[in-house]
Protein backbone atom coordinates (compact mmCIF):
# COMPACT_ATOMS: atom_id res chain seq x y z
CA UNK A 1 0.00 0.00 0.00
CA UNK A 2 1.12 3.42 -0.62
CA UNK A 3 5.28 4.01 -1.80
CA UNK A 4 6.81 0.78 -0.42
CA UNK A 5 9.31 3.17 1.21
CA UNK A 6 7.22 6.11 1.35
CA UNK A 7 6.75 5.94 5.81
CA UNK A 8 10.51 6.46 5.89
CA UNK A 9 10.97 9.26 3.14
CA UNK A 10 8.05 11.60 3.97
CA UNK A 11 6.72 13.15 7.09
CA UNK A 12 2.85 13.77 8.22
CA UNK A 13 1.57 16.38 6.85
CA UNK A 14 -1.24 18.16 9.10
CA UNK A 15 -4.31 20.49 7.84
CA UNK A 16 -3.80 23.55 8.85
CA UNK A 17 -6.28 26.38 10.59
CA UNK A 18 -6.74 30.09 9.32
CA UNK A 19 -5.41 32.86 11.93
CA UNK A 20 -7.13 33.06 15.32
CA UNK A 21 -8.04 36.57 14.60
CA UNK A 22 -9.61 35.64 11.28
CA UNK A 23 -11.78 33.28 12.39
CA UNK A 24 -12.92 34.50 15.54
CA UNK A 25 -15.07 36.72 13.55
CA UNK A 26 -17.34 34.14 12.55
CA UNK A 27 -18.82 30.85 12.33
CA UNK A 28 -17.48 28.99 8.85
CA UNK A 29 -15.02 26.71 8.74
CA UNK A 30 -11.34 27.41 8.92
CA UNK A 31 -9.12 23.61 8.37
CA UNK A 32 -7.38 24.29 5.49
CA UNK A 33 -7.57 20.99 3.73
CA UNK A 34 -4.56 19.04 2.46
CA UNK A 35 -4.39 19.73 -1.69
CA UNK A 36 -4.52 17.08 -3.97
CA UNK A 37 0.05 17.05 -3.94
CA UNK A 38 0.03 16.79 0.10
CA UNK A 39 -2.97 13.98 0.09
CA UNK A 40 -0.51 11.89 -2.11
CA UNK A 41 1.95 12.02 -0.32
CA UNK A 42 0.29 11.30 2.70
CA UNK A 43 -1.34 8.31 0.85
CA UNK A 44 2.77 7.34 0.32
CA UNK A 45 3.04 7.35 4.12
CA UNK A 46 0.76 4.11 4.36
CA UNK A 47 3.04 1.22 4.42
CA UNK A 48 2.44 -2.60 3.77
CA UNK A 49 2.03 -3.14 7.21
CA UNK A 50 0.50 -6.48 6.80
CA UNK A 51 -2.12 -6.23 9.67
CA UNK A 52 -3.44 -2.90 8.90
CA UNK A 53 -4.84 -2.32 12.82
CA UNK A 54 -6.63 1.17 11.72
CA UNK A 55 -9.00 -1.19 10.15
CA UNK A 56 -10.02 -2.53 13.60
CA UNK A 57 -9.60 1.04 15.02
CA UNK A 58 -12.39 2.66 13.17
CA UNK A 59 -15.35 2.11 14.18
CA UNK A 60 -17.02 1.56 10.91
CA UNK A 61 -13.94 -0.30 9.74
CA UNK A 62 -12.77 1.71 6.53
CA UNK A 63 -10.55 0.08 4.13
CA UNK A 64 -7.92 2.52 5.03
CA UNK A 65 -5.17 1.30 3.37
CA UNK A 66 -6.99 0.96 -0.25
CA UNK A 67 -8.35 4.22 -0.10
CA UNK A 68 -4.74 5.65 1.09
CA UNK A 69 -3.30 3.29 -1.98
CA UNK A 70 -5.96 5.14 -4.39
CA UNK A 71 -5.13 8.98 -3.41
CA UNK A 72 -1.48 7.76 -3.37
CA UNK A 73 -2.42 6.44 -7.48
CA UNK A 74 -4.05 9.50 -8.26
CA UNK A 75 -7.21 7.06 -8.52
CA UNK A 76 -9.46 9.34 -6.54
CA UNK A 77 -13.09 8.06 -8.17
CA UNK A 78 -12.29 4.42 -7.09
CA UNK A 79 -11.23 6.25 -3.80
CA UNK A 80 -14.69 7.52 -3.27
CA UNK A 81 -16.43 4.39 -3.91
CA UNK A 82 -14.02 2.27 -1.41
CA UNK A 83 -14.81 5.04 1.07
CA UNK A 84 -18.68 5.31 0.46
CA UNK A 85 -18.64 0.95 0.82
CA UNK A 86 -17.84 1.39 4.58
CA UNK A 87 -19.04 5.08 5.51
CA UNK A 88 -22.15 6.87 3.77
CA UNK A 89 -20.83 10.30 5.02
CA UNK A 90 -17.47 10.67 5.18
CA UNK A 91 -17.80 14.34 5.23
CA UNK A 92 -19.05 14.24 8.90
CA UNK A 93 -16.06 11.99 10.01
CA UNK A 94 -13.53 13.92 7.92
CA UNK A 95 -14.24 16.56 10.04
CA UNK A 96 -14.91 15.81 13.23
CA UNK A 97 -14.18 12.73 14.24
CA UNK A 98 -11.53 12.16 16.68
CA UNK A 99 -9.49 9.59 14.28
CA UNK A 100 -9.37 6.23 16.20
CA UNK A 101 -7.92 5.05 13.39
CA UNK A 102 -4.79 7.32 13.52
CA UNK A 103 -4.12 5.85 16.89
CA UNK A 104 -4.04 2.50 15.59
CA UNK A 105 -1.62 3.13 12.74
CA UNK A 106 1.27 1.13 12.45
CA UNK A 107 3.62 3.90 12.03
CA UNK A 108 2.08 5.19 14.83
CA UNK A 109 3.19 3.11 17.01
CA UNK A 110 7.67 5.02 17.10
CA UNK A 111 6.47 8.07 14.91
CA UNK A 112 4.05 10.25 13.40
CA UNK A 113 0.22 8.14 12.08
CA UNK A 114 -0.63 8.49 8.39
CA UNK A 115 -2.81 11.49 8.45
CA UNK A 116 -5.79 9.43 7.52
CA UNK A 117 -8.63 11.89 8.58
CA UNK A 118 -6.96 14.77 6.22
CA UNK A 119 -6.83 11.77 3.64
CA UNK A 120 -10.86 10.83 4.30
CA UNK A 121 -11.25 15.02 4.02
CA UNK A 122 -9.60 15.58 0.98
CA UNK A 123 -11.14 12.16 -0.85
CA UNK A 124 -14.83 13.37 -0.12
CA UNK A 125 -14.49 17.03 -0.77
CA UNK A 126 -13.03 16.21 -4.54
CA UNK A 127 -16.11 13.90 -5.19
CA UNK A 128 -19.01 16.46 -4.07
CA UNK A 129 -16.65 18.91 -6.42
CA UNK A 130 -16.08 16.19 -9.15
CA UNK A 131 -20.11 15.09 -9.29
CA UNK A 132 -19.37 11.50 -8.21
CA UNK A 133 -21.53 11.49 -5.34
CA UNK A 134 -25.12 10.73 -6.61
CA UNK A 135 -28.28 9.33 -5.38
CA UNK A 136 -28.27 4.88 -5.43
CA UNK A 137 -32.13 4.29 -6.30
CA UNK A 138 -32.93 0.48 -5.38
CA UNK A 139 -33.59 -2.18 -8.27
CA UNK A 140 -36.89 -3.32 -6.81
CA UNK A 141 -39.37 -1.95 -4.14
CA UNK A 142 -39.96 -4.45 -1.48
CA UNK A 143 -43.14 -3.16 -0.66
CA UNK A 144 -42.24 -2.94 3.16
CA UNK A 145 -42.61 0.20 5.60
CA UNK A 146 -40.22 1.37 7.73
CA UNK A 147 -40.30 4.31 10.19
CA UNK A 148 -36.89 5.53 11.54
CA UNK A 149 -37.30 7.65 14.62
CA UNK A 150 -34.66 10.12 15.16
CA UNK A 151 -32.62 11.90 11.95
CA UNK A 152 -28.86 12.32 13.59
CA UNK A 153 -26.06 10.38 12.11
CA UNK A 154 -27.34 6.47 13.15
CA UNK A 155 -30.84 7.84 11.60
CA UNK A 156 -29.42 9.51 8.90
CA UNK A 157 -27.07 5.91 8.15
CA UNK A 158 -29.97 3.87 8.05
CA UNK A 159 -32.73 5.64 6.45
CA UNK A 160 -30.12 5.89 3.83
CA UNK A 161 -29.16 1.94 3.83
CA UNK A 162 -32.92 0.78 4.25
CA UNK A 163 -34.34 2.98 1.22
CA UNK A 164 -31.14 1.36 -0.92
CA UNK A 165 -32.67 -2.18 0.07
CA UNK A 166 -36.16 -1.10 -1.78
CA UNK A 167 -37.90 -0.57 1.61
CA UNK A 168 -40.28 2.45 1.60
CA UNK A 169 -38.43 4.86 5.08
CA UNK A 170 -39.84 7.41 6.53
CA UNK A 171 -37.30 9.73 8.93
CA UNK A 172 -38.82 11.15 12.28
CA UNK A 173 -37.00 14.20 13.84
CA UNK A 174 -38.85 16.00 16.54
CA UNK A 175 -36.45 19.31 15.64
CA UNK A 176 -37.05 21.93 12.82
CA UNK A 177 -34.02 20.39 10.98
CA UNK A 178 -32.31 17.34 10.24
CA UNK A 179 -29.31 16.61 11.78
CA UNK A 180 -29.31 15.60 15.27
CA UNK A 181 -26.35 16.83 17.49
CA UNK A 182 -24.62 17.24 14.27
CA UNK A 183 -27.02 19.84 13.28
CA UNK A 184 -27.69 21.35 16.64
CA UNK A 185 -24.95 20.32 18.64
CA UNK A 186 -21.58 20.83 16.67
CA UNK A 187 -20.55 24.46 16.20
CA UNK A 188 -20.75 25.53 12.40
CA UNK A 189 -17.41 26.56 12.95
CA UNK A 190 -16.44 22.76 12.93
CA UNK A 191 -19.12 21.63 10.55
CA UNK A 192 -21.05 23.77 8.39
CA UNK A 193 -24.60 22.66 8.24
CA UNK A 194 -24.87 22.86 4.18
CA UNK A 195 -22.94 19.32 4.56
CA UNK A 196 -26.13 17.60 5.97
CA UNK A 197 -28.32 19.70 3.90
CA UNK A 198 -26.61 18.00 0.81
CA UNK A 199 -27.16 14.92 2.21
CA UNK A 200 -30.73 15.63 3.27
CA UNK A 201 -31.25 16.15 -0.72
CA UNK A 202 -29.58 13.01 -1.25
CA UNK A 203 -31.53 11.04 0.76
CA UNK A 204 -34.83 12.25 -0.40
CA UNK A 205 -33.82 11.58 -3.99
CA UNK A 206 -33.24 8.02 -2.84
CA UNK A 207 -36.95 7.80 -1.61
CA UNK A 208 -36.80 8.72 1.94
CA UNK A 209 -39.60 10.40 3.34
CA UNK A 210 -38.33 13.05 5.86
CA UNK A 211 -40.82 14.38 8.42
CA UNK A 212 -39.30 16.95 10.68
CA UNK A 213 -40.78 19.11 13.49
CA UNK A 214 -42.76 15.74 14.36
CA UNK A 215 -41.99 13.75 18.10
CA UNK A 216 -42.83 10.37 18.55
CA UNK A 217 -44.76 10.26 21.79
CA UNK A 218 -44.14 12.63 24.44
CA UNK A 219 -41.47 14.55 26.20
CA UNK A 220 -40.91 14.58 29.73
CA UNK A 221 -42.49 17.38 31.73
CA UNK A 222 -39.74 20.21 32.39
CA UNK A 223 -37.46 18.75 30.23
CA UNK A 224 -34.75 21.41 29.13
CA UNK A 225 -33.50 19.66 25.65
CA UNK A 226 -33.93 21.06 22.57
CA UNK A 227 -37.65 20.82 21.08
CA UNK A 228 -39.44 22.13 17.81
CA UNK A 229 -41.86 19.83 17.27
CA UNK A 230 -45.60 20.94 15.50
CA UNK A 231 -47.14 17.53 16.14
CA UNK A 232 -46.70 14.29 17.85
CA UNK A 233 -47.40 10.73 16.82
CA UNK A 234 -47.80 7.66 19.29
CA UNK A 235 -45.99 4.54 19.20
CA UNK A 236 -48.81 2.49 18.85
CA UNK A 237 -50.05 4.95 16.17
CA UNK A 238 -46.11 4.03 14.58
CA UNK A 239 -46.31 0.15 15.14
CA UNK A 240 -49.60 0.12 13.10
CA UNK A 241 -48.53 1.96 10.39
CA UNK A 242 -45.21 0.61 9.68
CA UNK A 243 -43.92 -2.93 9.33
CA UNK A 244 -40.73 -2.20 11.21
CA UNK A 245 -39.58 0.68 13.31
CA UNK A 246 -36.10 1.17 14.18
CA UNK A 247 -35.29 4.29 17.25
CA UNK A 248 -32.23 6.14 16.77
CA UNK A 249 -32.19 9.09 18.82
CA UNK A 250 -29.72 11.07 21.19
CA UNK A 251 -28.76 10.34 24.20
CA UNK A 252 -29.55 13.85 24.93
CA UNK A 253 -30.39 13.73 28.90
CA UNK A 254 -27.27 16.06 30.26
CA UNK A 255 -25.86 15.32 33.69
CA UNK A 256 -26.47 17.67 36.15
CA UNK A 257 -24.50 19.44 38.64
CA UNK A 258 -26.79 19.43 41.94
CA UNK A 259 -24.13 21.98 43.93
CA UNK A 260 -25.63 24.46 46.08
CA UNK A 261 -26.65 27.52 43.90
CA UNK A 262 -27.61 25.52 40.85
CA UNK A 263 -30.97 27.36 40.75
CA UNK A 264 -28.99 31.03 40.17
CA UNK A 265 -30.09 32.76 36.70
CA UNK A 266 -27.12 32.08 34.39
CA UNK A 267 -26.16 28.60 35.14
CA UNK A 268 -27.16 26.16 31.83
CA UNK A 269 -26.44 23.08 30.29
CA UNK A 270 -24.25 23.39 27.17
CA UNK A 271 -27.00 21.59 25.31
CA UNK A 272 -28.90 25.08 26.28
CA UNK A 273 -26.34 27.19 24.84
CA UNK A 274 -25.15 25.56 21.82
CA UNK A 275 -28.06 25.04 19.60
CA UNK A 276 -29.50 28.76 19.79
CA UNK A 277 -26.17 29.78 18.27
CA UNK A 278 -26.69 27.26 15.54
CA UNK A 279 -29.91 28.36 14.85
CA UNK A 280 -28.76 32.09 14.79
CA UNK A 281 -26.49 30.77 12.07
CA UNK A 282 -29.15 29.38 9.92
CA UNK A 283 -30.60 32.32 9.52
CA UNK A 284 -33.92 32.17 12.35
CA UNK A 285 -34.48 34.48 14.49
CA UNK A 286 -34.50 34.04 18.44
CA UNK A 287 -35.93 36.14 21.27
CA UNK A 288 -33.42 36.25 24.21
CA UNK A 289 -30.22 34.20 23.05
CA UNK A 290 -28.44 32.98 25.31
CA UNK A 291 -25.01 35.09 24.56
CA UNK A 292 -21.37 34.83 26.32
CA UNK A 293 -20.81 38.96 25.54
CA UNK A 294 -18.74 40.49 28.29
CA UNK A 295 -19.24 38.07 30.22
CA UNK A 296 -16.56 35.79 32.46
CA UNK A 297 -17.73 32.48 31.48
CA UNK A 298 -17.01 29.07 33.34
CA UNK A 299 -17.59 25.92 31.36
CA UNK A 300 -17.50 22.56 33.68
CA UNK A 301 -16.82 19.84 31.80
CA UNK A 302 -13.39 18.84 29.71
CA UNK A 303 -14.50 17.09 26.79
CA UNK A 304 -15.84 18.37 23.13
CA UNK A 305 -18.75 19.46 24.05
CA UNK A 306 -16.56 21.78 26.64
CA UNK A 307 -14.22 22.79 23.66
CA UNK A 308 -17.59 23.89 21.63
CA UNK A 309 -18.61 25.92 24.36
CA UNK A 310 -15.39 27.82 24.92
CA UNK A 311 -15.17 28.55 21.17
CA UNK A 312 -18.88 29.68 20.71
CA UNK A 313 -18.73 31.79 24.00
CA UNK A 314 -15.01 33.64 22.36
CA UNK A 315 -16.87 34.07 19.34
CA UNK A 316 -19.52 36.20 21.19
CA UNK A 317 -16.80 38.13 22.74
CA UNK A 318 -16.40 36.48 26.06
CA UNK A 319 -14.53 38.83 28.25
CA UNK A 320 -12.89 35.42 29.97
CA UNK A 321 -13.16 31.34 29.42
CA UNK A 322 -11.99 29.12 31.84
CA UNK A 323 -12.81 25.19 31.99
CA UNK A 324 -13.10 23.14 34.16
CA UNK A 325 -12.00 19.17 34.11
CA UNK A 326 -12.13 17.28 37.52
CA UNK A 327 -9.76 14.34 36.36
CA UNK A 328 -6.14 15.37 36.22
CA UNK A 329 -3.60 16.66 33.50
CA UNK A 330 -3.31 14.05 31.43
CA UNK A 331 0.30 13.67 29.77
CA UNK A 332 1.25 15.86 26.99
CA UNK A 333 2.56 12.50 25.25
CA UNK A 334 1.09 9.31 25.59
CA UNK A 335 2.94 5.76 26.26
CA UNK A 336 2.77 4.03 23.16
CA UNK A 337 4.79 0.86 23.88
CA UNK A 338 1.51 0.41 26.88
CA UNK A 339 -1.18 1.74 24.45
CA UNK A 340 -0.73 1.17 20.60
CA UNK A 341 -3.08 0.40 19.39
CA UNK A 342 -5.67 1.18 21.26
CA UNK A 343 -7.48 5.00 22.16
CA UNK A 344 -4.77 6.93 24.11
CA UNK A 345 -5.29 9.30 27.34
CA UNK A 346 -3.49 12.18 26.52
CA UNK A 347 -3.75 15.44 26.59
CA UNK A 348 -5.91 17.04 23.87
CA UNK A 349 -5.95 20.88 22.92
CA UNK A 350 -8.36 21.76 20.95
CA UNK A 351 -8.57 24.92 17.77
CA UNK A 352 -11.08 26.05 20.14
CA UNK A 353 -8.60 25.88 23.06
CA UNK A 354 -5.85 27.83 20.86
CA UNK A 355 -7.79 30.83 20.70
CA UNK A 356 -8.38 31.72 24.43
CA UNK A 357 -9.05 29.36 27.21
CA UNK A 358 -8.21 28.92 31.12
CA UNK A 359 -7.89 25.09 31.63
CA UNK A 360 -8.01 23.92 35.29
CA UNK A 361 -7.51 20.16 36.35
CA UNK A 362 -8.20 18.52 39.25
CA UNK A 363 -10.78 20.61 40.48
CA UNK A 364 -14.26 20.28 41.74
CA UNK A 365 -17.23 22.67 42.36
CA UNK A 366 -18.68 22.60 45.30
CA UNK A 367 -20.98 25.61 45.20
CA UNK A 368 -22.33 28.77 43.59
CA UNK A 369 -22.15 31.86 44.62
CA UNK A 370 -24.55 34.74 43.54
CA UNK A 371 -26.28 38.08 44.24
CA UNK A 372 -29.21 39.02 43.58
CA UNK A 373 -30.46 35.37 42.40
CA UNK A 374 -27.74 35.83 39.20
CA UNK A 375 -24.73 33.82 39.20
CA UNK A 376 -21.52 35.91 40.18
CA UNK A 377 -18.58 33.31 41.01
CA UNK A 378 -17.65 29.52 41.15
CA UNK A 379 -16.49 28.11 44.48
CA UNK A 380 -14.34 25.51 43.83
CA UNK A 381 -11.61 23.13 45.50
CA UNK A 382 -8.58 21.21 44.34
CA UNK A 383 -8.70 17.40 44.37
CA UNK A 384 -6.17 14.47 44.53
CA UNK A 385 -6.83 10.83 42.82
CA UNK A 386 -6.11 8.46 45.79
CA UNK A 387 -7.61 4.97 44.95
CA UNK A 388 -9.81 6.10 41.98
CA UNK A 389 -11.98 8.32 44.03
CA UNK A 390 -11.05 12.05 44.75
CA UNK A 391 -10.02 13.92 47.56
CA UNK A 392 -10.39 17.67 48.54
CA UNK A 393 -6.86 19.05 49.34
CA UNK A 394 -7.11 21.19 52.12
CA UNK A 395 -6.90 24.99 52.30
CA UNK A 396 -7.43 24.73 48.05
CA UNK A 397 -10.90 26.59 48.22
CA UNK A 398 -11.26 29.73 45.86
CA UNK A 399 -14.07 31.40 43.66
CA UNK A 400 -14.08 32.23 40.04
CA UNK A 401 -15.46 35.03 38.63
CA UNK A 402 -18.72 33.96 36.37
CA UNK A 403 -21.30 35.48 34.95
CA UNK A 404 -22.09 32.77 33.07
CA UNK A 405 -21.75 29.10 33.63
CA UNK A 406 -21.99 26.24 30.73
CA UNK A 407 -22.67 22.35 32.39
CA UNK A 408 -20.93 20.18 29.50
CA UNK A 409 -20.24 16.71 31.93
CA UNK A 410 -21.77 14.83 28.79
CA UNK A 411 -25.14 13.08 28.43
CA UNK A 412 -26.23 10.00 30.48
CA UNK A 413 -29.42 8.30 28.83
CA UNK A 414 -32.39 9.09 26.39
CA UNK A 415 -34.66 12.59 27.49
CA UNK A 416 -37.69 11.47 25.92
CA UNK A 417 -40.65 8.93 27.22
CA UNK A 418 -40.63 7.45 23.65
CA UNK A 419 -38.68 4.57 25.13
CA UNK A 420 -41.65 4.06 27.61
CA UNK A 421 -44.05 4.36 24.77
CA UNK A 422 -42.86 1.46 22.97
CA UNK A 423 -42.34 -0.55 26.49
CA UNK A 424 -38.73 -0.98 25.36
CA UNK A 425 -36.70 -2.70 28.03
CA UNK A 426 -33.73 -0.42 29.31
CA UNK A 427 -30.27 -1.44 30.29
CA UNK A 428 -28.71 -0.14 34.01
CA UNK A 429 -27.83 3.09 32.23
CA UNK A 430 -31.31 4.14 30.95
CA UNK A 431 -30.68 3.54 27.15
CA UNK A 432 -32.55 1.08 25.48
CA UNK A 433 -31.60 -2.57 25.99
CA UNK A 434 -30.85 -4.04 22.60
CA UNK A 435 -28.34 -6.61 21.59
CA UNK A 436 -25.69 -6.34 18.68
CA UNK A 437 -25.37 -9.83 18.20
CA UNK A 438 -25.71 -11.23 14.36
CA UNK A 439 -29.04 -12.79 14.52
CA UNK A 440 -31.69 -10.78 15.48
CA UNK A 441 -29.06 -7.81 16.12
CA UNK A 442 -29.89 -4.71 17.73
CA UNK A 443 -33.89 -5.86 18.09
CA UNK A 444 -35.66 -5.04 21.34
CA UNK A 445 -38.17 -6.61 23.83
CA UNK A 446 -40.88 -5.23 21.49
CA UNK A 447 -42.00 -6.87 18.50
CA UNK A 448 -40.80 -5.08 14.92
CA UNK A 449 -38.82 -2.42 17.09
CA UNK A 450 -35.49 -2.47 17.12
CA UNK A 451 -32.89 0.23 18.63
CA UNK A 452 -29.12 1.89 17.43
CA UNK A 453 -26.98 4.73 17.83
CA UNK A 454 -26.63 7.11 21.01
CA UNK A 455 -30.20 5.68 22.29
CA UNK A 456 -28.95 2.00 22.28
CA UNK A 457 -25.24 2.93 23.45
CA UNK A 458 -25.03 6.00 25.14
CA UNK A 459 -23.52 8.98 24.51
CA UNK A 460 -20.80 8.00 22.09
CA UNK A 461 -19.00 9.20 18.26
CA UNK A 462 -20.42 10.24 15.04
CA UNK A 463 -18.70 7.27 13.59
CA UNK A 464 -20.30 4.97 15.79
CA UNK A 465 -23.90 6.57 15.11
CA UNK A 466 -23.15 5.47 11.49
CA UNK A 467 -21.47 2.34 12.02
CA UNK A 468 -24.71 1.57 14.16
CA UNK A 469 -27.25 2.90 11.88
CA UNK A 470 -25.83 0.36 9.32
CA UNK A 471 -25.72 -2.78 11.45
CA UNK A 472 -29.57 -1.77 12.27
CA UNK A 473 -30.49 -1.50 8.65
CA UNK A 474 -28.98 -4.55 7.89
CA UNK A 475 -31.00 -6.39 11.16
CA UNK A 476 -34.31 -4.41 10.06
CA UNK A 477 -33.84 -5.69 6.14
CA UNK A 478 -33.47 -9.27 7.63
CA UNK A 479 -35.90 -9.56 9.84
CA UNK A 480 -38.24 -8.01 7.34
CA UNK A 481 -37.42 -10.71 3.97
CA UNK A 482 -35.47 -13.09 5.76
CA UNK A 483 -32.13 -12.42 4.36
CA UNK A 484 -30.44 -9.80 3.55
CA UNK A 485 -27.75 -8.30 1.14
CA UNK A 486 -26.98 -4.92 2.99
CA UNK A 487 -22.98 -4.54 4.05
CA UNK A 488 -22.13 -4.32 7.62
Amino acid sequence: MGKVTGFMEFERIEEGYKPVAERLKHYKEFVIGLDESQAKVQGARCMDCGTPFCNNGCPVNNIIPDFNDLVYKGDWENAITVLHSTNNFPEFTGRICPAPCEAACVINFNGDAVGIKSIEHAIIDRAWQEGWVKPQLPEHKTGKKVAVVGAGPAGMAAAQQLARAGHDVTLFEKNDRVGGLLRYGIPDFKMEKSHIDRRVKQLEAEGVKIRTGVLIGEMPKGSKVTNWAKESISPEQLKKDFDAVLLTGGSEQSRDLPAPGRELAGIHFAMEFLPQQNKVNAGDKLKDQLRADGKHVVVIGGGDTGSDCVGTSNRHGAVSVTQFEVMPMPPEQENKSLVWPYWPLKLRTSSSHEEGCEREFAISTKEFVGENGKVTGVKTVRVEWKDGKPVEVAGSEQIHKADLVLLAMGFVNPVATILEGFGVDKDARGNAKASTEEQGGYATNVPKVFAAGDMRRGQSLVVWAIREGRQAARAVDEFLMGATSLPR
